[in-house]
């Protein structure tokens, strides 16, 4: 997958999303997806390589990390629970739109009950 492609299918995936806003709040270079006000997705280029960061389950985040060269740990995040992806053969389109959806699910399990858009759970609302 090159860079254009991760971006597209990551913010495409995003804002299919429930209850998720786009924002710039590091400048018009980057985008970061939020639900509920937490980020989850953040698109942006990195030495003129596109990439994305998305919140990941630590143990999926080493697996990934250790099975993908496209998959490092998140650039400016917490490295345990955040994971970079770059361009490159090991990343498909439905990998990307399952690590954002997953990165949504992470971010949504971790608020409020009554905040939540949906119950990852039971995939209902609150």
């Amino acid at each position: 997958m090159d860079g254009a492609a991760l971006h597209e299918v990551a913010i495409r995936t995003a804002l299919a999303l429930p209850a998720v806003e786009e924002t710039q709040p590091f400048g018009e270079d980057s985008v970061v997806h939020k639900v509920v006000g937490r980020m989850f997705v953040l698109t942006t280029t990195l030495r003129g390589v596109p990439i994305v960061n998305l919140k990941c389950a630590p143990p999926h985040a080493a697996a990934l990390v250790r099975d993908l060269a496209e998959v490092t740990p998140g650039w400016h995040m917490d490295k345990r629970h955040w994971v970079t992806l770059a361009p490159g053969e090991g990343l498909d389109e439905a990998m990307v739109e399952d690590l954002v959806a997953n990165s949504w699910e992470l971010v949504v399990q971790g608020l409020p009950r009554a905040r939540r858009p949906l119950d990852p759970a039971r995939r209902v609302g609150p």
